[in-house]
């Protein structure tokens, strides 16, 4: 008896967002070493912490394709892109990223709509209000090196935004763990 409750093409894009989000948790990973190796210890803790969340989003694809009877499939994950040039650079990149990780989210939910799987449906709303928060962490990681002066950011504003990155909380939850109301 076939117990797969996702179509093929469901199953598809489900397991090609679990790759997306092994992807992004390797270009935190290669965003926050170099960030460690300019010596802003702050930032790349923040985004290691930031690249284990986006590995367990992973974990958590995985899981739910495992839990309707499918199989995900792990694919090659392109390598990161190159090392930021600046920290506007690093944060930008970020913020793209997370942005083009909601359209990928939507085109998810966009299906599940049209095939009328209410379960993945419901499974990707998890995500959708996941995305509002990764952007917005993005948008105000931008705004703060904004506020700090940018690229021509004095030493000490830099110091100072480092620091505060650093002592962020590091309250990155186990996808195992994660409800809609905790997520």
């Amino acid at each position: 008896m076939n117990t797969n409750r996702l179509s093929a093409n469901v199953e598809k894009a489900l397991s090609d967002q679990m790759n997306k989000e092994i992807h992004a948790s390797h270009v935190f990973l290669s965003y926050g070493i170099w960030a460690d190796d300019k010596g802003y210890q702050g930032i790349a803790n923040f985004l290691y912490r930031h690249a284990q969340e986006e590995r367990n989003h992973s974990i958590k694809f995985m899981e739910y394709i495992l839990n309707r009877g499918g199989k995900p499939k792990v694919e090659a994950i392109p390598a990161p892109p190159a090392d930021p040039k600046s920290l506007t650079a690093c944060f930008d990149g970020v913020f793209k990223h997370e942005v083009d990780n909601t359209t990928a989210i939507y085109k998810i939910v966009d299906l599940s709509m049209e095939e009328k799987d209410w379960a993945t449906w419901n499974f990707m709303q998890w995500f959708v209000q996941e995305q509002i928060e990764e952007e917005t962490l993005a948008h105000n990681l931008i705004d703060k090196l904004k506020i700090a002066g940018g690229d021509r950011a004095t030493d000490e504003s830099l110091f100072t935004l480092d620091k505060t990155l650093q002592e962020a909380p590091n309250n990155v939850p186990l996808a195992q763990d994660a409800t809609g109301d905790n997520p």
